[in-house]
C-alpha cells in the first residue's frame, strides 16, 4: 500500500464528515506498524466554521470561514478502516 492509497482510503471515510465539495484532504502522517499489519495515519480536511463570533469582538479579530480538522486512522494492509480517533497531539 501506498501513500496515495492510504489517503483515497481516508478520503472514502471521511467525505461525509464535511458539507464542503472540496474540504482539501491531506495526509498529514503515516506510520506502519509491522508487527500489527496496520497503518497509522493522520488526515487533515477543511469543514465550515460554525463558531462565528457576535458582538464587538467579531470586528477586531479574524474570522475564517472554514477551519482544519484533523483525525487519526488505523488501516489494515487489506485498506480496511479499523479505528478512527480524534487526533490531538
Amino acid at each position: 500500500m501506498n501513500l496515495k492509497n492510504l489517503l483515497d482510503i481516508a478520503k472514502t471515510e471521511l467525505k461525509d464528515l464535511t458539507t464542503l465539495t472540496n474540504p482539501d484532504f491531506r495526509l498529514e502522517q503515516a506510520e506502519y506498524k509491522k508487527d500489527e499489519h496496520v497503518w497509522d495515519v493522520v488526515v487533515s480536511y477543511l469543514v465550515e466554521n460554525t463558531n462565528k463570533r457576535f458582538g464587538g469582538v467579531a470586528g477586531f479579530t479574524s474570522e475564517f470561514q472554514f477551519h482544519r480538522i484533523y483525525k487519526r486512522l488505523n488501516i489494515e494492509d487489506g485498506g480496511k478502516v479499523i479505528g478512527f480517533y480524534i487526533y490531538d497531539k
